[in-house]
């Protein structure tokens, strides 16, 4: 992954999830927005963050999944 966001959006999901599910989420959040990883640009950031905080409500609860969806959205 060469793309600085989308290593930073992962760098904020590895604490909570862990590296491998931090890496398939980047991965899946990108694609859903029709993208890659290398190709997010800051103006992604709103959609892939509400889409997370949606994804991870199942893993980590709503009140960690909002918290690490405002931290990707901090990024831009």
């Amino acid at each position: 992954m060469s793309n600085i966001l989308a290593e930073r959006i992962e760098e904020v999901l590895r604490p909570i999830v862990g590296t491998v599910l931090a890496a398939v989420s980047v991965d899946l959040e990108t694609k859903r927005i029709g993208k890659d990883s290398e190709s997010v640009t800051r103006v992604d950031l709103p959609v892939i963050a509400d889409n997370l905080s949606q994804q991870l409500k199942l893993v980590v609860g709503p009140d960690l999944a909002s918290a690490a969806a405002q931290r990707v959205r901090e990024l831009a």
